[in-house]
């Protein structure tokens, strides 16, 4: 299982309640085949005082979206789309966009 959405890629939301929300990927979990999307499926944790939270209490946070409930956004062409392989030269394999044929990975 080869992983088409990689941190720091943008993607959008396709099913879901948050269905149509884009954001940067902040997190990938991919035993769990989950991605967690900054500003997507924001929850509320009561905390207990820590050394990353002082202060406790309520606080919001991002939490984990299936990974195929996403769909990687094309940097070049902004649209919504498939990851397909492209194989280089010198023997690298990289991401590129099924709409565009555009090199994703740089």
């Amino acid at each position: 299982m080869g992983l088409r959405v990689k941190k720091g890629d943008t993607v959008e939301v396709i099913a879901g309640k948050e269905r149509g929300k884009r954001g940067r990927v902040i997190a990938v979990l991919p035993k769990r085949q989950r991605v967690i999307v900054e500003k997507v499926n924001i929850v509320k944790r009561h905390m207990k005082p820590s050394r990353k939270y002082t202060q406790g209490g309520i606080i919001e946070k991002e939490a984990p979206v299936h990974i195929s409930n996403v769909m990687l956004l094309c940097p070049k062409c902004g649209q919504r789309t498939r990851v397909a392989a492209r194989l280089l030269e010198d023997g690298r394999k990289l991401r590129a966009c099924k709409k565009c044929q555009e090199v994703i990975d740089s």
